[in-house]
């Protein structure tokens, strides 16, 4: 500890000698003491006191080390003096208030022990001090065990103690312990509106908002209790959480009747409710009702703002802050570019991120863990580097700073890493982290950056190691709803179900909504759309999320009827169907042939329900009557589009062409395509299945070299079976696999059998300018049959077989699946890239419509 020590003592010196000589040195050493300005003086006085024999003067001693910010040498002295002595337990309160000020709480507990050991007994201003200490130290154990000394020594009835002692418990997290002492208080009727507070502020610490408003309740109704300003600033932020804007409400209006709103600190905290709540016009009239505003007032309206999206009032009060001369601190920018990368404009938040370094203002980890969010979103890869090397140098492995603080930003890189396809540089950082060092959230990021992009594989093994080796740690139901994302982008249906039965054994009640969606949406795209029936007819609660999954589950899997069911029934519940909604419909009604019904629905979206038909819906429109084969009609609602069409909707068109063999309309099609400068290897293909279709084989070869100069490659086909070791893949004309024979035998009789039942080749899907008998063979050896011939090789008897495949089912492998269901056990669920195919006694569920 650094002391004030005066560079010249003679003076002082000199004046103590002359008057340790007068007549009365006990008033004199009081005097001086008094006088004394640094340690060095109080020394010289010390030593003239203890050459005196003045003992008398001690307490004036410890008193004058105190003032010269010197504990250690009041300590020594109060050690030596004998107890009991008249107002000395004075001193030990105020080296330990001093200990507590100064934030060093182990010197508080020692101090505590050290003046008992001496036989010194603690008083009531002892005791709060020490509670204090252990609150902030979260030791449960020696805060419990001065409580007992509380008890013995007869200070169960002090208020003024009680208080300290719910306060400490609160901050230990014991907040039934803190109950039970408040309790036994309003039974001894020795609480105070200081005891309400404490005990309202252990439940919003603990994140039990609805017991800190209960409290309040009592506190203003039963025990007639009026609240002060801390008791409005303690409860009303649980009103925030609770999302509970009425109780919020009703205690402003008491703040009004009471006279508290000129309170700075309640005005935030009213303020501060109301934008948590997403009422940032009632906040606004708070904001604007204040006379005296800091920078928290202003803080809490551009957080309010830019959590709701209306970045215009957000950045007008930015700029009316700048203008007023308002300091600002990290919390308002780090609020301003948090709006920014929540909403997706990523280059928006670098940009005031430069603002704040210009500034001067220094970036705290919530500041870098929100631009990495921007970055994440804007998929700025660079600049997402760049804040990497920021954390590096001035926030991640300092001396001294907060585990809990690198382990965010750290979550925040991964999360940046794994969005801007870097998945490699993020499983880097992932593996490189200490077990213990990672959190939930450590897990949850990386397990849904590969749920996210398009490695579903990896996330399932993460989520499976998660398990295996953090028996301690236990997934959150972001991290569930991770998983069950990548069960639905695999199709594995068997992982979904045993994720479904650890949410129903761990019981995932506060995320049971969102988890409940997922696993809806899991089911639906696993091939078991039943299962997802069970799944929202189980939901105590549910949103238009909900309802939607649901519907286009039934879509998926060719149900139209069932999805207009479904839909029905949400409008009576009183929900209002948006744009989404509709959407979902018109693709139910486009995969069943449900013709009328989806034109119904989309020349009434606008009039009925108010939502006004994107391009989306008129792809959806176009696919609609494309697959019917009413090309003209689908041509002519494009060209009475009221803005110009998206690829999509020449897709959809281009789509049909290829169903019906329309050439010259898919020409069309694909001129606009190139117009709008649309290149993906899935329109090309589609152009060159017509004309192989129609036998052009020069254009087919014309679409091909074009592709190639042009650098598009089209995907590999491949398709997959889940098995209980996971998924196995094929491609066209594989023989990788291990049973590789017996899966072309098993091939080869089935192909034989339903050649005899009629089956006939469709060779216009061998896209080669061969013979039709080597059409034939190219044909035989689709992924998808492959797929299929495995799975029943493996599959038990009598149980459906699921085969997943990355592009659409190829034609002539639909109806040869057709016939082949007519002579095995199985039921074959088929998902390709548009929709499912199931296929049972020689009919599929698509009816032609896909």
């Amino acid at each position: 500890m650094l002391y004030n020590i005066s560079p010249s003592p003679k003076p002082f010196t000199t004046k103590i000698t002359k008057a340790f000589f007068s007549t009365t040195p006990t008033a004199t050493a009081t005097l001086l003491l008094k006088q004394c300005r640094s340690i060095l003086q109080a020394k010289l006085v010390h030593q003239h006191i203890l050459v005196r024999d003045l003992t008398h003067s001690v307490t004036d001693l410890i008193a004058a080390y105190v003032a010269c910010n010197a504990p250690s040498q009041a300590l020594s002295v109060l050690q030596r003096l004998v107890p009991p002595c008249s107002s000395t337990v004075f001193w030990w309160n105020v080296l330990i208030r001093s200990a507590v000020r100064s934030g060093l709480l182990e010197d508080v507990l020692c101090l505590y022990g050290r003046m008992q050991r001496l036989g010194w007994k603690p008083d009531h201003y002892t005791y709060p001090f020490v509670f204090k200490a252990c609150g902030e130290l979260h030791s449960f154990r020696r805060g419990a065990s001065v409580h007992a000394a509380v008890c013995v020594n007869g200070f169960e009835s002090n208020v003024f103690v009680c208080n300290a002692v719910v306060a400490m418990y609160g901050r230990c997290g014991a907040s039934g312990e803190a109950r039970k002492v408040f309790d036994e208080m309003l039974e001894r009727g020795i609480g105070d509106v200081v005891s309400w507070n404490s005990i309202m502020a252990v439940y919003a610490q603990s994140g039990d908002s609805k017991n800190a408003i209960e409290m309040f309740d009592w506190m203003t109704g039963d025990f007639h209790v009026r609240p002060d300003a801390v008791s409005l600033v303690n409860v009303l932020p649980s009103c925030a959480s609770l999302g509970e804007p009425k109780w919020g409400m009703q205690i402003h209006g008491y703040v009004i009747k009471a006279g508290l709103f000129e309170d700075v600190f309640v005005g935030n905290a009213v303020i501060d409710m109301y934008a948590k709540c997403g009422m940032m016009d009632e906040a606004n009239n708070v904001f604007d009702g204040m006379k005296d505003k800091d920078v928290v007032s202003w803080n809490a309206m551009v957080t309010g703002y830019s959590q709701i999206g209306r970045f215009e009032n957000a950045i007008g009060l930015f700029e009316n802050m700048r203008e007023e001369k308002i300091e600002l601190n990290v919390v308002t920018w780090s609020a301003v570019i948090a709006g920014y990368a929540q909403r997706g404009h990523g280059y928006q938040a670098l940009d005031v991120f430069r603002q704040m370094k210009t500034c001067g203002s220094e970036p705290n980890v919530v500041t870098l863990v929100s631009l990495l969010s921007g970055c994440a979103s804007a998929g700025a890869l660079i600049h997402g580097r760049e804040t990497h090397g920021y954390a590096i140098k001035w926030i991640l492995n300092l001396d001294g700073n907060d585990p809990g603080n690198d382990i965010m930003v750290i979550n925040g890189l991964i999360d940046m890493y794994t969005k801007c396809k870097s998945a490699k540089v993020a499983r880097m950082m992932f593996d490189s982290l200490a077990a213990e060092t990672k959190n939930v959230v450590t897990w949850t990021v990386m397990i849904g950056g590969y749920a996210q992009h398009g490695e579903a594989n990896e996330a399932l093994e993460l989520f499976y190691q998660m398990l295996r080796q953090h028996c301690s740690l236990k997934p959150n139901g972001f991290t569930i709803s991770c998983a069950l994302m990548a069960c639905a982008r695999l199709g594995a249906l068997r992982s979904g179900k045993q994720i479904h039965a650890y949410v129903l054994r761990n019981q995932y009640d506060s995320m049971k909504l969102f988890v409940g969606n997922c696993l809806i949406d899991m089911y639906s795209k696993s091939g078991d759309v039943d299962a997802a029936r069970v799944v929202f007819d189980n939901l105590q609660h549910r949103n238009d999320v909900s309802w939607t999954s649901l519907m286009t589950g039934y879509g998926m899997h060719g149900r139209g009827e069932e999805a207009l069911q479904v839909f029905d029934e949400m409008r009576r519940v009183g929900l209002v169907p948006d744009a989404v909604t509709f959407l979902v419909v018109l693709y139910a009604c486009s995969h069943s042939g449900m013709i009328d019904e989806g034109m119904t629905y989309f020349n009434g979206m606008c009039k009925d329900s108010g939502v006004v038909p994107g391009p989306e819906h008129y792809a959806c429109m176009a696919d609609l009557l494309g697959r019917a084969g009413r090309l003209d009609d689908a041509l002519n609602l494009i060209k009475t589009m009221p803005m110009e069409p998206t690829p999509i909707v020449w897709v959809a068109l281009l789509s049909a062409c290829r169903i019906h063999g329309n050439v010259e309309l898919g020409e069309y099609a694909a001129d606009q395509l190139t117009e709008l400068d649309s290149e993906n290897d899935g329109s090309y293909t589609l152009l060159s299945n017509i004309y192989a279709n129609a036998k052009r084989w020069k254009d087919v070869a014309r679409i091909r070299l074009l592709m190639k100069h042009t650098g598009i490659k089209k995907r590999p086909g491949c398709s997959w079976v889940q098995g209980k070791k996971g998924p196995t893949t094929f491609f066209v004309g594989d023989r990788t696999h291990p049973q590789s024979d017996k899966i072309y035998d098993i091939l080869a009789d089935l192909i034989k059998r339903i050649k005899d039942m009629g089956y006939v080749p469709e060779t216009s899907f061998a896209l080669h300018d061969v013979d039709d008998e080597e059409k034939g063979d190219l044909l035989f050896e689709h992924s998808e049959k492959l797929a299929l011939a495995y799975a029943i090789l493996t599959t038990p008897p009598g149980a459906p077989i699921r085969i997943t495949k990355n592009l659409r089912v190829c034609g002539d492998c639909h109806t040869a699946m057709n016939y082949i269901s007519m002579i095995i056990e199985h039921e074959i669920i088929l998902r390709d890239s548009s929709r499912f195919h199931h296929f049972k006694k020689g009919s599929c569920s698509c009816r032609g419509y896909w």
